[in-house]
């Protein structure tokens, strides 16, 4: 049955005129051997050209009808399948699509189907994972501008309500209600920040800059705010030396800022936390890292940590403050610059932020 099976396999039916030749040389050899049997026990012809001659004349009869039965009824409906497919996997595309009968279409709807099916699954797979990211995405954006909102109706409900005319009241509500709003201006702001880079729109102005200067720059920018966490920003080690990259300096600037300030939000909740910057040579790169010594994130939220409003502990990190959006904002920015970034961290210990960037020459 192997054996079979394997010469089957080995033929080739690839074709109408491959597929009603086998099928002829088939039918002919059962009826010239049917015929030669019959002659030799019945001697029935009398002449041993009777069974040749019928063998010859059934195989050119069923092949001109295996021919025609092949090309009407199997693969006139096997081109069109493979049309349709074509036309599918085309449409994009506008290609013409000519089919010769004559080639190997079997094989070739074949692997065709098989592709276009596994296509259709990974599409379908893609299209489910888009709408979940949708669905997530705007429950999140929903639920992080609610906040803000409600807390300036809140606000302004209580002002004219009569808390207008107190002095002390109008004032500190007002305040409040310009913190609420700077809030949503932040969310609205990385928003689009994230939008232009995932989309390409946002464009890298890269040059060269000194990568000690700016983390200087970002330290200063944010010290009053460590002052008031009690967190001491420093360099790891003495760094008297410009180190040269090329990448865009604003967009730099951001990610060591957003990293700096995210250190300080996770700072130990005793106090004397402190974050570090250093800087490591890689040869074509330099690696920048911040490192803290917060309360650090365990090993299951890690994977997630660059994800949009990600948050390991949604309740504390909502009272913190912050749009959710930095890390996120921070992975884009490096990758726009093809490069890399990884975290480590251990609870209790702190984390460290690592990014590469590329070494100016």
């Amino acid at each position: 049955m192997n054996s079979k099976a394997s010469f089957l396999h080995k033929v080739n039916t690839s074709t109408p005129r491959s597929l009603a030749l086998f099928l002829a040389v088939w039918f002919a050899s059962c009826v010239g051997a049917f015929v030669g049997v019959t002659e030799y026990i019945f001697h029935t012809y009398h002449s041993i050209w009777v069974p040749v001659v019928v063998t010859i004349f059934t195989f050119f009869f069923s092949f001109l009808l295996f021919q025609f039965a092949v090309e009407r009824f199997i693969y006139r409906k096997i081109k069109l399948i493979y049309k349709t497919i074509h036309q599918l996997k085309l449409s994009k595309e506008q290609k013409p699509i000519t089919i010769d009968l004559g080639n190997d279409i079997i094989s070739a709807v074949n692997s065709d189907v098989v592709a276009w099916a596994t296509d259709q699954h990974a599409e379908i797979e893609y299209l489910k994972n888009i709408e979940n990211y949708r669905r997530e995405f705007i429950g999140n954006v929903s639920h992080e501008l609610k906040t803000p909102i409600f807390n300036i109706q809140g606000y302004i409900l209580t002002l004219l309500e009569g808390g207008l005319e107190d002095e002390k009241i109008n004032r500190t509500y007002l305040e409040r209600a310009e913190k609420s709003v700077e809030r949503l201006i932040h969310i609205v702001e990385d928003l689009e920040v994230i939008t232009q880079l995932e989309s390409g729109q946002l464009i890298l102005h890269k040059e060269k800059f000194d990568i000690v200067e700016l983390a200087r720059d970002a330290i200063a920018g944010i010290q009053y705010s460590a002052q008031k966490n009690n967190v001491k920003l420093q360099f790891k080690d003495i760094y008297d030396k410009p180190i040269f990259v090329k990448a865009d300096r604003e967009s730099i600037q951001k990610v060591l800022t957003n990293l700096l300030i995210n250190s300080i939000k996770y700072s130990r909740t005793s106090g004397a936390g402190e974050a570090k910057v250093s800087f490591y040579d890689m040869d074509e790169n330099i690696l920048v890292e911040v490192s803290d010594n917060g309360i650090g994130i365990s090993q299951e939220n890690l994977p997630r940590l660059f994800e949009r409003f990600f948050r390991v502990d949604r309740s504390r990190s909502r009272e913190i403050g912050g749009t959710g959006l930095g890390l996120s904002i921070v992975k884009h920015i490096i990758e726009a610059h093809n490069q890399t970034i990884n975290v480590r961290s251990s609870p209790g210990v702190g984390t460290t932020f690592g990014f590469t960037l590329a070494k100016y020459k």
